[in-house]
């Protein structure tokens, strides 16, 4: 699904096949989860293939890890550069992007000099899907903002996105959808989390969430169309007031979600702003502007 005998991706200074690559078994990230990523979309676009916001999404691989303590110095525009020769090598147009940052041999729990990034590519569909989704209550909570830094995207938070998930699917819903440490809505296990209430956006504030690039540009896109996005914390049982509701991230894009707890949501999702939050996000990745998408 990945790749295939022919995948090149990028390791260490030189483009190689990816079943060529060895990998230290020793190495910190792999035991206890020190190391960092990046989830990026490349499109087919009139201009040619573009990666969307790499800058932002590079500029977060090294605030990742910074607070891991990581030496990570590679400029971001060179990783720019790296990618889309990845892009080109392997003939990719529309492409999901993870570049990694993982660690060497080290089998104590303080930072080593070994540091090592690779490059990969591939074709992928949305993650979520593109049907609305069945979304439940997690049992789990987000990690608490004073146990780690949530707003970094290092390899050893996704656990709790694993648990999260496999719950969600065991018991018949599509997705979960997590608190924070003190009960309020956070996000879900890969996406962060808008609602819809009287012609308003609400999303969790920053603090307990990771601050996702796609909720920037929803934000951006929101402006342009003269809706509102008010941050608040607010409880699971505000979502039943919602009218309609909607996850956003790099992997899954924008999607509408059908019901919470098996309560549907009243608004129908192509008269909802999320519909129309989707409409422009999908013009804004392949053409880089704003449409009305009233007209």
């Amino acid at each position: 699904m990945y790749f295939n005998e022919n995948t090149i991706i990028y390791w260490n200074g030189n483009f190689v096949k990816a079943k060529e690559v060895n990998v230290n078994l020793y190495n910190q990230t792999m035991h206890y989860g020190n190391g960092v990523f990046e989830g990026i979309r490349a499109y087919d676009t009139p201009d040619g293939t573009r990666i969307f916001k790499s800058k932002e999404h590079y500029e977060r691989l090294h605030y990742s890890a910074r607070k891991m303590h990581i030496n990570f110095d590679i400029p971001v525009k060179d990783l720019e550069k790296i990618t889309y020769d990845l892009l080109r090598i392997n003939n990719l147009k529309n492409a999901y992007i993870r570049p990694l940052v993982y660690l060497g041999e080290n089998m104590s729990l303080s930072p080593t000099a070994d540091v090592n990034l690779v490059i990969m590519a591939w074709e992928w569909g949305n993650y979520l899907g593109d049907k609305l989704l069945k979304v439940m209550l997690s049992s789990y909570q987000r990690p608490n903002p004073l146990s780690c830094y949530v707003q970094a995207k290092v390899v050893g938070h996704y656990t709790n996105s694993i648990l999260a998930t496999t719950e969600a699917k065991s018991r018949g819903f599509d997705e979960a959808l997590l608190t924070d440490s003190n009960g309020f809505i956070a996000e879900g296990p890969g996406a962060n989390f808008f609602i819809e209430k009287d012609g308003k956006l609400f999303t969790p504030p920053l603090g307990n969430i990771l601050a996702g690039i796609t909720r920037a540009t929803v934000f951006e896109i929101a402006k342009e169309l003269g809706f509102e996005v008010i941050e608040k914390l607010f409880l699971p049982e505000e979502i039943f007031q919602a009218e309609s509701a909607f996850f956003c991230g790099t992997a899954a894009e924008v999607i509408g979600l059908r019901s919470f707890n098996e309560h549907i949501f009243p608004l129908a999702w192509e008269e909802s702003i999320g519909a129309y939050i989707q409409k422009s996000y999908k013009i804004r990745v392949v053409q880089n502007e704003f449409q009305n998408v009233f007209i």
